[in-house]
This record gives C-alpha cells, sequence and structure tokens, in this order.
C-alpha cells in the first residue's frame, strides 16, 4: 500500500474543458488529499467557441486562449502538470495513430501513474475525438507496460494499476443537458446523442460534494465557452452539486482489486 502522496493520476482526455466538465470534482479532491494529478490534452480546443460564437477571431487565437485557460483551469484544480499535445481538433481520429499511441505512452512511462481516467467507447455523445482519445488511451496503456515496445524518452516500461472510462448515469445527463443543452454530434451523416451508461453498469462513484465548487471555479476558467456554459452560473447550489458532487465511472481493468461492489475511491487497492 502506498500513502497519498506517492500516489499519482493522469486524465488523458481530448479539448480543453474536459478535465473540468468530465473529471474536476475528482482532480480537486485528489489534490486536496495530496495526490499528484497530471493531465494529457490531446488538442488545443481550436475549433471551439470563441465568445458568443458570432465570428471567429481563427484556429490560432482560439486555441491559444483556450490553452491559457486550461492552465489557468488546472491551476484551480491543485493539478501537478498539464500537456497539451497539438493534434488538430475535430480529427484526433485521423492522426498517425503509431505516432499518437507512442506519445500517450511516453508520457505514462515518465509519469508513472497507479490511476488512469479517460472517455469511454461511445464518446460521451459519440464526439470523434472523445472516441479516439478513449482506443489511443487504451492502446497506449498496453503499449507502456511492454518491454519490447520503445518510446522516445527512453523510460522504463509502465503499469498501470487501474483504468477508468468516464461513465455518466442517466440522472447525471439529465441534470447536465438540463444546465447546458442537449448534446448532439453530427458526423458521417449521422446524428448521435448524449449515451449515459446503465446506472448498473457503474463501478465507481466518488463522493466530489465537498470539493465541488472547485470543479465550478475550473469550468468557469473556460471564459471562451462561456456563451455554453451561461446557465450555469444561474443554478443554484442544489443543482450544481448534483452536477459536481459525485462523479462517476467504470473501471475497465484493475491489477489491484475486483468484484461487483461499487467503488466510492479510484485509489482503491492502492491505498
Amino acid at each position: 500500500m502506498t500513502t497519498p502522496s506517492s500516489l499519482r493520476l493522469m486524465c488523458v482526455l481530448a479539448h480543453p474543458d474536459d478535465e473540468s466538465l468530465a473529471t474536476g470534482g475528482v482532480l480537486a479532491q485528489c489534490a486536496e488529499q495530496g495526490i499528484a494529478t497530471y493531465l494529457v490534452t490531446a488538442t488545443r480546443g481550436e475549433r471551439g467557441r470563441y465568445g458568443d460564437g458570432a465570428v471567429s477571431p481563427g484556429p490560432d487565437v482560439v486555441g491559444r486562449a483556450r490553452e491559457a485557460e486550461l492552465t489557468d483551469a488546472a491551476a484551480t484544480l491543485g493539478m501537478r502538470e498539464v500537456t497539451v499535445l497539438g493534434y488538430p481538433d475535430g480529427a484526433l481520429d485521423q492522426v498517425d495513430h503509431e505516432e499518437a499511441t507512442s506519445t500517450i505512452a511516453g508520457h505514462l512511462r515518465r509519469v508513472r501513474p497507479h490511476v488512469v481516467i479517460t472517455f469511454g467507447p461511445e464518446g460521451a455523445y459519440g464526439h470523434i475525438d472523445h472516441i479516439a482519445i478513449s482506443q489511443l488511451t487504451a492502446a497506449a496503456i498496453a503499449c507502456a507496460a511492454d518491454p519490447s515496445y520503445a518510446t522516445a524518452g527512453g523510460d522504463a516500461p509502465h503499469r498501470v494499476s487501474k483504468f477508468y472510462f468516464i461513465a455518466w448515469s442517466p440522472e447525471k445527463w439529465a441534470a447536465y443537458q438540463a444546465a447546458l443543452k442537449t448534446l448532439v454530434f453530427r458526423i458521417d451523416g449521422e446524428e448521435r446523442h448524449a449515451t449515459p451508461w446503465p446506472s448498473w453498469a457503474l463501478t465507481t462513484v466518488v463522493d466530489t460534494s465537498r470539493v465541488w465548487p472547485v470543479a465550478w471555479r475550473a469550468v468557469s476558467c473556460h471564459k471562451t465557452q462561456m456563451s455554453i456554459y451561461a446557465r450555469l452560473g444561474e443554478l443554484p447550489d442544489a443543482h450544481h452539486r448534483a452536477l459536481w458532487g459525485t462523479q462517476e465511472f467504470y473501471r475497465v481493468f484493475s491489477c489491484v482489486n475486483g468484484g461487483r461492489t461499487r467503488e466510492t475511491d479510484l485509489f482503491e487497492g492502492l491505498r
């Protein structure tokens, strides 16, 4: 078993703001406990909104602004380190898969996290970048543990102890979309919608009610996106607590524990 100060968690996500909206409560709580938290963000979010969205100043300006907002949000959440890979926003599925896998595996070997979190295979609402980062992260975890696999940094192989997908329950999606909007992603002529996980499939539900205000402050750092999030500022505390007061996950694998009893701690079996 290890002490909190020696534990490490890494989120591997697609865009600036994913870390706050999807995992802000867990990141804030881990930092409060002395657990080192790391973030690898695949894109700069340069195809996202900029203010009211009426006129975009172009991808370079948007990307720089969103990267700066990510830095502020990470500081609010008490994160140890943020790495932005700079892959194209909205086209993560089209990057060189082997190169991206090797890059992420290199960060896994360098940081040596006990726990890794990414999006589930459904990409929350079918977002191609979320799906791509899920697949890339899973491949990188396997490669990072393989002694025969070489990465640019030359670090020793590393076996992740626990791997999680972000998993929103029907209740969580209802609270989220009531506060924001109905999330829809269109790709190849097909309309994709938010896809809740069955409540029985959730393996891990973490109580983050004590730190929900920190998660909300981190979300608020993403000012270019606030035209989407404007309604959040009008919500009563009870609705905020419903959004950020618990975090839900599916445990893809664990080398240290198992069974059908629902976890309340991502580091169960490691502490």
